[in-house]
């Protein structure tokens, strides 16, 4: 069945590699709307990227995030890259009918970004097993709550410590890994 999808992009931008991704979601049948919350700039270090989102300020971010998605349906899912998942985390966890959120290279728990308590929409997690933007503690604090609501949480580790492994345009791309996240979220998608 197909899924409007609203993917929010890593601190690298929205760059070819996400571009990429979401003609993947596309190809399946899925509708993919790419917000742009870095007006066009793209990096192709994480460090510049980080740079650029505490110049913009998460509280703005925030808010181009929820304006980007004024107008999506109900049962929209929710994606995002590293950065991008707080967008798409917070978003599903708030906004009413939300179909899902898939979050990948982050997990954070509820509370650090605004969340009471987790809705009844399931979740889906990807990240490195020894990757160091990722905290254990978060995942686990995440999926417990998704849990509690009565919705799937699904946690997928992957080798290694690369953070943006299925980013092409970043050092810590990994195809296997990339690879094997993409049908697992095709999968995901099919279920909602």
């Amino acid at each position: 069945m197909q899924k409007t999808v609203v993917l929010f992009h890593s601190a690298l931008g929205l760059n070819e590699a996400v571009r990429a991704f979401a003609e993947s979601l596309r190809m399946n049948g899925h509708t993919v709307h790419l917000p742009d919350l870095f007006d066009g700039d793209v990096f192709t270090n994480l460090e510049d990227g980080v740079h650029k989102r505490d110049e913009i300020g998460i509280p703005l971010l925030s808010q181009r995030a929820a304006e980007s998605v004024r107008d999506m349906p109900n049962g929209a899912v929710y994606a995002g890259f590293s950065m991008g998942a707080a967008s798409a985390q917070y978003l599903a966890g708030t906004i009413p009918g939300a179909g899902g959120a898939v979050l990948m290279h982050a997990a954070l728990p509820n509370e650090l970004i605004g969340i009471q308590q987790w809705p009844k929409v399931p979740v889906q997690i990807h990240f490195s097993v020894d990757d160091p933007w990722v905290q254990r503690g978060h995942v686990l604090a995440l999926s417990s709550s998704v849990e509690q609501a009565g919705a799937t949480c699904e946690v997928f580790e992957y080798p290694g410590s690369a953070h943006l492994f299925a980013d092409a345009s970043s050092p810590d791309y990994d195809e296997d890994s990339a690879k094997a996240m993409l049908s697992r979220v095709l999968t995901f998608l099919s279920r909602l």
